[in-house]
């Protein structure tokens, strides 16, 4: 009897200890993920992850401003042309520093494509744009995809359905825990196989990670 009690009891603090270690990791990686700024840092290229609102504007807004030599979409859908993403007007840089990428279908594979193109162009630093809510993800992926030299400079674009007091907002809590758990999942992977990435292999992982 008093065996099989203290067998529950050590389970019960391991549950607690581990849900205290959870809240504590989850209140961390928020904090951080509002902590992003937008900064004025240039870089040689831009690289904005499609499928999130506002995130194309402030990309092209920053290319027109030359903060970068190149601007990069990654992740667009192969009916959408260049011309839908940005049209110059007078005076803006060349469309011809504007490439696409869209065979890539998830962040994962949005580090891995947009990877290869950056490489082809020999860029050295990154102003990568996504959501405030994606941003951790995306930047833990890219930082393990692209050679350990190349510079990223994390770049938030704020939304509707994130809001600042998390705690009181149902839809902000569930979209940050989704991406606290995915990130969780990644960082436990990069910690197994810290160099998969770049060696150019897609891990087995990307089967069931979505935008």
């Amino acid at each position: 009897m008093n065996y099989g009690m203290n067998i529950i009891k050590a389970l019960v603090t391991l549950i607690v200890i581990g849900l205290i270690a959870i809240t504590a990791l989850f209140i961390d990686f928020t904090y951080k993920t509002f902590s992003y700024r937008q900064h004025s840092r240039k870089a040689d290229a831009i690289v904005v992850l499609a499928g999130g609102k506002g995130r194309v504007e402030e990309g092209v807004r920053l290319f027109r401003e030359s903060r970068a030599k190149y601007l990069f979409f990654i992740g667009v859908d192969p009916s959408v042309r260049k011309r839908d993403l940005y049209r110059p007007r007078s005076g803006d840089p060349s469309p011809e520093k504007v490439l696409l990428e869209n065979s890539s279908r998830n962040t994962l594979e949005n580090s891995i494509f947009g990877r290869d193109l950056l490489l082809q162009y020999d860029v050295r630093s990154v102003i990568l744009i996504t959501s405030r809510y994606h941003l951790k993800r995306s930047s833990i992926l890219f930082r393990n995809s692209l050679p350990k030299d190349i510079a990223i400079y994390p770049y938030p674009v704020d939304s509707k359905n994130l809001k600042e007091s998390w705690w009181s907002h149902g839809g902000s809590f569930q979209l940050l825990f989704r991406e606290f758990y995915k990130y969780c999942m990644f960082r436990m992977f990069f910690m197994l196989a810290p160099e998969e990435l770049r060696e150019g292999v897609l891990p087995a992982l990307s089967g069931g990670e979505h935008q």
